[in-house]
Parts: structure tokens; sequence; C-alpha cells
């Protein structure tokens, strides 16, 4: 009873806000909020929906793939085109691009059959993500903007702890609503209602301004990494250095890489055992994304303490010896009981490997070259993500989904070694 009212009392006052810029902090609060219903709603079913409506796994990874594929190739130029306009109003034009698509999931059992639903699907998703990249880039540079450094670190922990929540209890709305209503109804209910939260979150947006006052930052991200940096010979260069490849930040891209990729391979995969191992309803893998969030915030509450004790590596990496769990006890779960402890259990992990292991990247490099290393990280997770969206569902067709889980589950198991050893 003692950590959670006063974790939420220290966060969520304003009153030793400056009056100036608590507009900014309440609409960034109310922003991911809003997104936190679309999430828990929209996002969190979009894979089991495909999956019900027959779609394969190399289908489903598709779905996942296709924002990769678009970000690999526009994140500079994204980056580029932000930079040369008023960052809120790219923000928010950008947002409302992108979440217009929310709105065309809802017609889709009224014009398509089940079959042409799911390619719609993977067509409207990579649509979508052409205004989503410079929208990643712009938030990043906005936030920056909006809020004083010094402010940093609690408005971001205010609207993680926000998101969590939005996140959990819409997706408990969302799976009464899934049981409640036949098929497909229901999906198009929740999917309203995604985008619905969508359009609050894109209004929020609007409402947030750069701060007069405050320099303005580089556009990649509100993090340590958004410091002035010392000049270098081209921008370009500075995005894509080779020699990057011959220092010791290559283990660390090498294991991010290895990680990144065990992590995503598996996940065309969850909704298909989810629909067809353990036959769960829409009602229960709402409550599991409920537990999964549920624990990973409880957890948050005490990562500074771990990090301090053992530190961002070993956190990072017994983390990812930790995930190895999901994939291996999901291959061999019955029941829903097993599907709840499961999403317990790897909420409080991905917490842990969350939260440290952006530290433990920036922790290893140079204070004064921040910019082309974390263009490296950016391509690195995106290869990941496309190469393991599209081999896992294959691997899958393959062998089979109990022992891909298996298979993937050692191989997560392997790169946490690896982090530990070499990273």
């Amino acid at each position: 009873m003692g950590i959670i009212p006063r974790m939420r009392f220290d966060l969520f006052k304003q009153i030793d806000i400056p009056e100036q810029y608590r507009s900014n902090f309440i609409h960034l609060y109310l922003d991911i909020a809003w997104f936190g219903v679309l999430s828990g709603t929209a996002v969190n079913f979009l894979n089991v929906y495909a999956a019900r409506l027959g779609a394969s796994g190399f289908q489903i990874g598709m779905l996942n793939a296709v924002g990769a594929v678009v970000n690999l190739f526009l994140a500079i130029p994204a980056g580029h085109w932000v930079s040369k306009r008023h960052t809120g109003k790219a923000v928010f034009w950008s947002s409302v691009l992108f979440r217009l698509g929310y709105f065309l999931w809802i017609p889709l059992p009224w014009i398509f059959n089940q079959a042409e639903q799911i390619w719609a699907l993977i067509i409207i998703t990579f649509l979508m993500s052409i205004p989503l990249t410079p929208l990643g880039v712009g938030f990043n540079a906005l936030f920056a903007e909006a809020v004083p450094e010094r402010y940093r670190a609690r408005v971001a922990a205010t609207r993680n702890i926000t998101f969590a929540i939005a996140y959990v209890l819409s997706s408990l709305l969302a799976g009464f609503l899934l049981e409640s209503i036949p098929f497909p109804g229901g999906y198009q209910i929740i999917f309203l209602i995604g985008a619905l939260g969508a359009a609050i979150s894109s209004y929020h947006l609007w409402h947030v301004k750069p701060l007069l006052d405050e320099p303005r930052a580089p556009q990649l991200a509100p993090t340590p990494a958004s410091t002035p940096q010392r000049d270098s010979p081209s921008k370009s260069a500075s995005a894509l250095r080779l020699d990057i490849w011959k220092t010791p930040f290559r283990a660390i891209l090498a294991g991010l890489l290895f990680f990144h990729f065990t992590q995503y391979i598996a996940v065309p995969l969850y909704p298909i055992a989810f629909v067809r191992q353990l036959h769960l309803n829409d009602t229960q893998i709402g409550n599991g994304t409920a537990f999964y969030y549920l624990s990973a915030m409880l957890a948050s509450t005490q990562l500074s303490k771990i990090v301090g004790r053992f530190g961002n590596k070993r956190v990072t990496g017994f983390g990812v010896l930790g995930m190895a769990l999901y994939p291996l006890m999901l291959a061999i779960a019955e029941n829903v009981f097993h599907f709840y402890a499961l999403s317990f259990l790897n909420g409080a992990i991905f917490a842990m490997v969350n939260g440290a292991s952006a530290n433990y990247m920036l922790e290893r490099i140079p204070p004064d070259d921040r910019p082309s290393h974390l263009a490296w990280y950016t391509i690195v997770l995106n290869f990941a993500i496309l190469s393991s969206s599209l081999l896992g569902p294959l691997a899958a067709d393959q062998a089979g989904l109990t022992a891909a889980l298996i298979a993937f589950g050692i191989l997560r198991a392997l790169a946490g070694l690896f982090l530990l050893k070499w990273g």
C-alpha cells in the first residue's frame, strides 16, 4: 500500500512545477493516456484478429515487419524533413495522417471477406508506417523542446505509469466487449475506440508547444543523446559511419542485434499459440495483457534500485536470459492459468530489460559521438525486426509451432549469455 500511492503522488503532482511548463506536461500525460487506450484496444488485438481471420504466421509476421521496412528507408530523410519545419506542427500533422489509418480498420468486415481483410490490414499498416516515421523522429525532438532537461526523467516516468494504467484498463474493457459481442462486431467496436483514442491523443499533441526559452535540441531522441555534439565532417557521415564497426562498440551492436532478433522472431507465433493451442477467448487474452502491464509497472518502481546494485549490463543480460522462459513455457502451456502466470512473469522481466538496455548501450557510446552510434543501433534494431518477423513464421511452418517456440527460447538464452560474456 505504501509504494504505489506515494509513487503516484510524487509523479503526478504539479504544484512544484513552474506555471509556464504545466500545460505542456499535462498535455503530454493526456497524450500518452489516450495512446494507451489505442494500444490496449486496437493495437493490442490486431494480431489476434488476424489470427481469428485465419492469417498464417507469415502474414502476421508481415504485419509486424512492414513498419521496419519503411523505417529503414525513411528514418534519415524523415529526420531531415522534420528539422526544416516547426516541430510541433510536423508532429501533429504526421500523427493525424498516421492515425487516420486506424479508422480504415473499422469497415473492413463490410467490404472484404476474411482472406482479403488480412491483406487489406497489411497494406493499410504499410501505408500508415510512412507518416509514422517522421512522427517518431519528430516527437522525440518535440519532447526535448517542450520539457526542460531537469524535468525530462520525471515527465517520462509519469508518462510510463499513465500509459500502463490506461493500457491495463482499456485492454480489460476490450476483452469484455469482444467476449460479449459476436465476431467481428466486437473487433469493429474496439477498433473504433482505439481510433478515437488516437484522435484525442493527436489533439493533445497539438497543444504541446516548444519552449521559447529552451535551446532547440537535436532531432533524434529526448535522452542523454540529445546533448550538443562537436562538429562532424558531414551529417551523412555522422549517420552512417562504418568505422564504428572497428571499435569495441561492435560487440554491443552485435549483442543487441542478436537480442532483438530473438526478441521479435517469436512474436508472430504468440497469437497463433493463444488462439489455436491454448484456445483462449478474447477476455482471457485481455486479462493476460493486464497482468503483463501490471507486473511491468510494479517492477519499474524497483528498477533504479536493482540497476544500482547489479549494473545495466547484468540486468540486461540476465533479463534476456529470463525472457527465454516465455516461449519455452508457452510451448508447453496447457491452460489459461499458465498463460496468466507467464504474462505476469514476463512483464516484470521485460520491464528490467527495457529499462536497463538503453542505458547499457549509452554507457558504452563516446559522449562526443553519440548520433552516429545511435544511427547504427536504429539500423540494427529495424533489421532485426524485419528479418525475424519474416523468418520466425517460416521456421514454425517447417518445424511446427511447439518446436519453433522451444528453439526461439534457446536462442534468447544464448543472446543473454552473449551479452553477459562479450557485450
